[in-house]
C-alpha cells in the first residue's frame, strides 16, 4: 500500500512543501522515517505509537516506510508529526485519498494523542494556500494564525481522537471562522500629554515617526529619554494589513503569536536589555531563529543606556540598519530575516551623566569622558538620521497641571505624513522617506535654489560624509511633507541639519 500527504517544514521565514510517502508491506512489523530527518523528526515514531496507544486506535501491523520527499532537503522539528499520523490513518482506511486530496497536515503530536502547537503556522498556510491546498489541520493553538490567510479551510485540532472521528464522519471539526484583525492602536499607557517640557526633542520624535528615522537622544538622567521613548509607538503610523503579515510570520516563526493574539496589529517595540549578545541582538542558534532586530521588523528597536552595549553587538546593526536585512550563515546553510527598523537610541553624556550641565559638576576626567563616548563608533552614529539632545526639565514644566499635546493629535500629523509617501512610493518597494534608495534621491527630494545653496553652505561647513548628506535630505523630505510642501524649502533643510549638529558638541566631529 502506498498513500502520501502533504506537510510543510521552515528555512528561515521560508516554508518549503514536503510530502510524506508511506509505504506499507505485509511483513515483520516494523516503522522506518528517511529522507534526511533528524532526530527530532525520527522520534515521532515512539511518538505516535504511544498516541495511537493512548487514544485507543489500533497501530497497523505492517512494515512501514516513511518517506519526507524531497528527500535531500534536511527536515527538522515535529512539524510533520500530524502528517505522518494522517498518512497512518489512511493505511488503517480512517482516511481515504479523496478526504486527503488538496489537504495539509501540520502539528506535532503528544504521547497522549494531544495535538501541540508548532512554530511558523502562518508562513506554511500561505503557502499551502498557494501550493492549491483548499484545506488544513493544524494544533487548535495555532487556528487563529492560521485563520488569518484568506481562501483555505482552517480545521483545529486538539487531539488524535478527534481528529480520526472527524474523518470516519462521527465528530465533526468545524473550520475556523475567519480572523478579521483589528488596526486600530489601543495605548493605555505612555502618552505624549504625560511628558512634561521637552518640546524640541517630542518635535524630533515627530519627524523620526513619519518617515521612519533613527534617532538618537542624549542628556543627563531623568531628563526623560526613555519616557519618550517608550512613548513612540504611541504616535506610530498603523500597520497595513502586508506589514502585519509579514511581522507576524517573524513572530510565528520565533513561536511568539497566541491563540488570543494571532495577528501582530501594532508596530513591534522591542527594548533588548544591554547585556544582550550578539546572537540575540543579530539572531542565531544551530537553527537559527530572529533576533530583536528581526522582532522588531517595521517597527522600533530601544537600544536604552547605548555605550552600556558590547561594542560587538552594536558594530553588527551597521549593515542590517542599511540593508534593511540580516544574514545568519551556519555548517547546514543560512537564512534571512527582514530588520526593516527604526532604530532609538538613549544615552547619557558620560558615565556621572552631567557632562556639559548648567547646573550639576560633572565627576568625571576629560578621559572618561572621552572612553565613554568612544564606545558609539563614527561610522554607527553616521547611521542615525536625527541627534536630539535632552535637557533636564525645569521646575515650572514639572509643577504644571496643564497636559501636553496628546499622542492621538501628533499620531494624526505622523499618519498624514505617511500617507503622503504611501502615494509616492507606490509600486518602488520603498515604505518610507528614510528607506529612500540612493537612485530616487533626486525624483524625490527636490529642493528649490536657497534649500540647495543651504545645504551646500552646511555641508561644506560640517564636512559631511555622503551618507550624512542623503541622512539630511531625507529627514528634510520628511519635515516637508509634515508641513504639506511638495518641494523641500529653506526652512526644513535647517531644521534638518540642527538634527546632525549635536555631534560636534560631544564627539567634536
Amino acid at each position: 500500500m502506498f498513500y502520501k500527504t502533504v506537510s510543510f517544514g521552515l528555512n528561515g521565514l521560508n516554508a518549503f512543501g514536503v510530502s510524506a510517502e508511506i509505504e506499507a508491506s505485509k511483513e515483520i512489523p516494523e516503522f522506518q522515517i528517511i529522507g534526511l530527518a533528524d532526530a527530532a523528526v525520527k522520534e515521532c515514531r515512539e511518538r505516535i505509537k504511544s498516541a495511537f496507544r493512548t487514544s485507543s486506535l489500533a497501530f497497523p501491523e505492517y512494515r512501514i516506510v516513511v518517506n519526507l520527499a524531497p528527500a535531500d532537503v534536511k527536515k527538522s522539528g515535529t512539524v510533520h508529526d500530524l502528517s505522518i499520523a494522517a498518512a497512518i490513518c489512511m493505511v488503517q482506511g480512517w482516511i481515504s485519498k479523496d478526504q486527503s486530496d488538496e489537504t495539509a497536515f501540520i502539528g506535532e503530536v503528544s504521547l497522549g494523542g494531544e495535538i501541540r502547537s508548532v512554530r511558523g503556522v502562518l508562513p506554511m498556510t500561505i503557502l499551502a494556500k498557494e501550493q492549491g491546498c483548499k484545506r488544513v489541520f493544524v494544533p487548535a493553538d495555532n487556528a487563529g494564525e492560521a485563520a488569518v490567510v484568506e481562501g483555505i479551510e482552517v480545521y483545529p485540532v486538539s487531539d488524535l481522537m478527534g481528529f480520526v472521528l472527524h474523518f470516519l464522519g462521527k465528530k465533526i471539526i468545524e473550520p475556523m471562522p475567519k480572523y478579521i484583525p483589528d488596526f486600530e492602536p489601543k495605548y493605555e499607557k505612555n502618552d505624549f500629554c504625560d511628558i512634561k517640557g521637552q518640546e524640541i526633542a517630542k518635535r524630533a520624535m515627530e519627524i523620526a515617526a513619519s518617515g521612519g528615522h533613527n534617532i538618537l537622544l542624549i542628556g543627563p538622567p531623568g531628563s526623560g529619554k526613555s519616557m519618550l521613548a517608550k512613548a513612540l509607538p504611541s504616535i506610530l503610523p498603523r500597520l497595513t494589513f502586508d506589514e502585519a503579515i509579514e511581522v507576524s510570520n517573524i513572530y510565528s516563526v520565533s513561536g511568539q503569536l497566541t491563540r488570543e493574539n494571532p495577528l501582530i496589529v501594532n508596530r513591534p517595540f522591542r527594548s533588548p536589555h544591554h547585556t544582550v549578545s550578539t546572537a540575540g541582538l543579530s539572531g542565531g542558534g544551530s537553527i537559527p531563529r530572529p533576533g530583536e532586530i528581526s522582532l522588531a521588523h517595521n517597527g522600533v528597536l530601544f537600544l536604552d543606556e547605548l555605550p552600556e552595549f558590547n561594542r560587538g553587538a552594536l558594530e553588527i546593526l551597521r549593515q542590517p540598519l542599511e540593508d534593511a536585512k540580516v544574514t545568519i550563515s551556519r555548517a547546514a546553510g543560512s537564512v534571512t530575516y527582514p530588520c526593516s527598523i527604526m532604530l532609538v537610541a538613549a544615552m547619557n553624556p558620560c558615565p556621572c551623566g552631567y557632562y556639559g550641565h548648567p547646573t550639576r559638576e560633572c565627576t568625571c576626567d576629560p578621559k572618561k569622558v572621552q572612553k565613554y563616548l568612544s564606545k558609539i563608533s563614527g561610522p554607527m552614529l553616521d547611521r542615525i538620521d536625527l541627534n536630539v539632545e535632552v535637557d533636564s526639565v525645569n521646575y515650572d514644566d514639572l509643577s504644571s497641571s496643564e497636559k501636553s499635546e496628546p499622542s492621538s493629535s501628533v499620531r494624526e500629523r505622523v499618519q498624514a505624513a505617511r500617507n503622503i509617501q504611501n502615494e509616492r512610493f507606490k509600486g518602488t518597494g520603498i515604505s518610507c522617506n528614510a528607506k529612500i534608495t540612493a537612485d530616487k534621491m533626486s525624483d524625490f527630494c527636490v529642493m528649490t535654489d536657497d534649500a540647495s545653496e543651504k545645504l551646500k553652505e552646511v555641508f561644506n561647513e560640517y564636512g559631511f560624509s555622503a551618507r550624512a548628506y542623503d541622512k539630511v535630505l531625507k529627514v528634510a523630505r520628511t519635515i516637508a511633507d509634515l508641513d504639506k510642501s511638495e518641494v523641500i524649502q529653506k526652512s526644513h533643510i535647517f531644521e534638518a541639519t540642527n538634527y546632525r549638529s549635536i555631534d560636534r558638541k560631544y564627539w567634536r566631529k
